[in-house]
């Protein structure tokens, strides 16, 4: 006669039985509206009197900086990228130019006009553009620190375009008037039309952290 408890564990009990009031213990409660925080500062190294007397249902906010980055930090951003493009790209034109007009088709003659055209081209595009982006980003943070925003109603916002075209006419100022007040106009031109390009597109202006890009 064969027993059908066998193999079934402690006394014929089945182990996969739910019924064992052992092994049937409720679940914590990780409620954490009743941790005090007098109880577990310490651990965290924070002294208890340092925390509030009193317990407020209030939430805390942190202090961040509404306005951004700095003029220094967004100074040195806009022209740190904007000479390394300028490098990339006058580079990329003085190896173009360089082996069109290599005066030899000796590998060293080759290879010293490439390198000769790279470094004029990409140390002047570089310059062109690192310095641009620098007047870019004094003006614009001018145009911020005096809230140029709320003199100019329905233009907004106005410090990219400002900035635009005073870097344009500081830019040619040594060229005359007539030639800085059309720089300034092409460069106020450029980040309005940026913008414009932006908003048909449903892109948030200035949301690559770029210049007015």
């Amino acid at each position: 006669m064969s027993n059908s408890n066998l193999g079934t564990g402690s006394g014929g009990a089945n182990p996969y039985d739910d019924n064992d009031s052992s092994t049937n213990t409720p679940l914590p409660d990780f409620n954490a509206s009743s941790i005090q925080l007098s109880t577990i500062a310490p651990a965290f190294g924070i002294a208890s009197s340092s925390l509030p007397s009193v317990t407020t249902s209030q939430p805390d906010y942190l202090d961040y900086d509404q306005k951004g980055r700095g003029i220094v930090s967004t100074m040195f951003t806009n022209s740190g990228i904007s000479y390394m493009l300028g490098v990339s790209l006058g580079g990329l034109y003085g190896l173009r130019e360089g082996l069109a007009k290599t005066p030899s088709s000796r590998w060293k003659v080759k290879l010293n006009s490439v390198l000769n055209h790279c470094g004029r081209h990409g140390s002047s595009a570089g310059n062109m553009l690192g310095a641009t982006a620098i007047l870019y980003s004094l003006y614009e943070g001018v145009a911020d620190n005096f809230e140029l925003d709320q003199y100019t109603g329905p233009i907004q916002p106005p410090a990219p375009l400002f900035a635009g075209a005073m870097t344009g006419a500081t830019y040619y100022m040594r060229a005359g008037p007539r030639v800085a007040t059309l720089a300034g106009a092409i460069g106020m031109g450029a980040v309005g039309g940026t913008f414009a390009l932006y908003s048909i597109l449903g892109i948030p202006s200035a949301s690559k952290g770029w210049l007015w890009f």
